[in-house]
């Protein structure tokens, strides 16, 4: 007999405000989390995915829909969805003029963990995470990395066997979100731990999920493992970066008029379309972006990417957005409206010539 569901969802819809003024956060989605797994929710900016969290760890009521941890109705039993699940949010929850053993006891006393259990708990994370050296340290005087650390440790001192995520590894460096990577995914393979991760970063939800929910607008465009999703484009994908829009429209109807060319499209400067076997169809492609004088920059030839399932489905290249999240050093500050913008990724091999 199949396990229940980790986390369920059915027809979640949530609107925020009204008439012409609306915001249309969740449109109706509906997933499961199974036991034991890292279930990824994608998503730029703005999908609607710390909505869909929010939810879930009863932090905001849905208009219409369902939803369920560990077998829990988020409505009707909100104090012991509470207590079964572990909640790690994008902005730093720790006391920076604490240390992080003090922040430790002080979660595990407020999830009413015996003192004695709260104590063997906490120095067991400290090492876990590889923070004993630091533990007795005010936590303003820590790095990046080790403060998030610090954060999904906390999530974790009552030990939940359901673990939301949010955004995990906004603003840290490639190393530590590695490292971190690497502990989220020890924490389903080796304690069964029900992990959802949101993200905006493609490689991250590549390596880490082994179901992911692609969600744009507030509705799901696509689910499936990631290899599943990139497998079913069944095409490579030639991509050319132009110097202006008419370049890139005049490519895609270049593009778009060869045989054995599909779904070319043109997003702002850049082109994309898929061939059965990009490294064969890129003389033809030269050809005809010759033939209707256009100079691209680049062409590259790939093979598909959580990049191109976005694109496939969406309809628009996946753009990563960094938000501007406050660090715990500085309290009371907020975020920043402005984002930056970084390359995105996501598997798939890459050739790449210049035009």
């Amino acid at each position: 007999m199949p396990h229940p569901p980790a986390v369920e969802a059915v027809d979640l819809v949530k609107t925020y405000g009204k008439g012409n003024r609306a915001v249309h956060a969740l449109r109706g989605i509906t997933f499961h989390v199974a036991p034991g797994t890292v279930f990824g929710v994608l998503g730029p900016n703005g999908a609607g995915k710390s909505t869909t969290v929010r939810i879930l760890s009863t932090l905001a009521a849905p208009d219409a829909g369902h939803a369920s941890v560990a077998g829990l109705d988020v409505r009707r039993a909100p104090d012991a969805v509470r207590r079964a699940l572990g909640y790690v949010s994008q902005r730093p929850g720790f006391d920076p003029m604490a240390t992080g053993r003090e922040n430790l006891m002080l979660q595990a006393r407020l999830q009413a963990v015996p003192a004695r259990q709260a104590r063997r708990r906490t120095q067991e994370l400290l090492g876990r995470f590889d923070l004993l050296e630091a533990a007795d340290r005010l936590c303003r005087t820590w790095s990046g990395g080790m403060q998030r650390k610090l954060d999904v440790a906390m999530g974790l001192v009552h030990d939940p066997r359901v673990l939301f995520l949010d955004e995990p590894t906004t603003g840290l460096d490639p190393q530590a979100r590695r490292e971190l990577w690497d502990e989220i995914a020890r924490l389903a393979r080796n304690e069964q731990v029900s992990v959802l991760l949101t993200t905006h970063y493609l490689e991250e939800a590549d390596q880490l999920a082994d179901h992911l929910l692609i969600i744009d607008d507030g509705r799901i465009v696509a689910q499936g493992t990631p290899q599943a999703l990139k497998a079913a484009l069944g095409s490579d994908t030639v991509r050319l970066e132009l110097p202006d829009r008419g370049q890139a429209e005049r490519a895609r109807a270049a593009l778009g008029a060869l045989p054995g060319v599909s779904g070319a499209l043109a997003d702002e400067t850049a082109v994309s379309a898929r061939v059965a076997d990009g490294v064969d169809a890129l003389p033809g492609v030269l050809a005809a972006l010759r033939r209707a004088g256009v100079r691209a920059g680049s062409v590259a030839v790939a093979s598909p990417s959580l990049d191109d399932v976005y694109l496939h489905h969406a309809g628009r290249r996946f753009r990563e957005t960094v938000p501007d999240v406050p660090t715990a050093s500085t309290p009371g500050s907020t975020a920043a409206s402005a984002s930056t913008t970084a390359p995105t990724s996501g598997g798939g091999g890459r050739e790449q010539v210049q035009a």
